[in-house]
């Protein structure tokens, strides 16, 4: 049922392409491999959950339209075990689809008219950047950082600063993941909601500041003096910690 192939690089991270178009594929993991990333490839819906069941990838380039299950099918049953990033590739350019695809729980989604795979492999570098790649090993024990006293223990969705454990919500522990995957960089509230699980779409971005304001005040007694998170504004927000 399924046509699986593999490229072999230098990885840094390996890729799970889901597209029943065998040369669209080949072609995908040739400029994968040239950017440094090794990946496998499923061509059909039936074989992508058990894909990564197997072995969780680092993301997920997943077709909409496929033979036996539809990419909507796959992201919203990987979406009740694994938070892995998931770049849904489709020919439906409707706004009504991309949409579909972002409730569902995809990271991103891209057209494939006109293909363009230095864009696809872009948004690849861009979504493991910002998704954290490393904290993606299901049961693996959390590795504490030189750099920084925050630790993310995605496995058990708990963070703890110097070992102390913190008393969030899982809707805190989610926001706070998103702003420790990228330090510094500038979130709108539009970015952080599409960083939330199905459970909380009925969240407005509004509502987003209510739980930042709870996520800082849980912060502040470790570092204080020191705001973590930052409004930016007219923006959204930014997260650093002090050096």
């Amino acid at each position: 049922m399924s046509d699986n192939f593999q490229f072999e690089a230098p990885a840094s991270a390996e890729i799970l392409i889901v597209e029943d178009e065998p040369k669209l594929a080949e072609l995908l993991q040739k400029y994968l491999a040239a950017a440094g990333y090794g990946s496998r490839h499923v061509a059909h819906g039936d074989d992508a959950v058990p894909a990564v069941r197997a072995r969780l990838p680092d993301l997920v380039l997943l077709d909409i339209m496929l033979p036996g299950r539809t990419g909507w099918d796959i992201c919203r049953e990987l979406r009740s075990f694994t938070d892995v990033p998931v770049l849904m590739l489709t020919a439906r350019v409707e706004e009504e689809d991309r949409l579909r695809g972002l409730e569902l729980g995809a990271d991103d989604y891209i057209c494939k008219t006109p293909f363009s795979p230095r864009e696809i492999v872009a948004r690849v570098k861009s979504m493991l950047r910002r998704n954290g790649r490393l904290q993606r090993t299901p049961n693996a024990a959390p590795a504490a950082s030189a750099a920084s006293p925050l630790v993310i223990d995605d496995a058990r969705l708990q963070a703890s600063v110097r070992g102390e454990a913190l008393a969030l919500t899982p809707l805190e522990f989610r926001l706070l993941k998103a702003f420790a995957s990228a330090p510094g960089q500038v979130f709108s509230r539009e970015q952080l909601l599409n960083h939330l699980h199905d459970e909380y779409r009925s969240v407005t971005d509004r509502a987003i500041d209510t739980h930042i304001k709870n996520l800082r005040r849980k912060l502040e007694p470790f570092f204080p003096g020191h705001n973590a998170i930052q409004a930016v504004y007219g923006v959204g927000y930014s997260f650093e910690l002090p050096e």
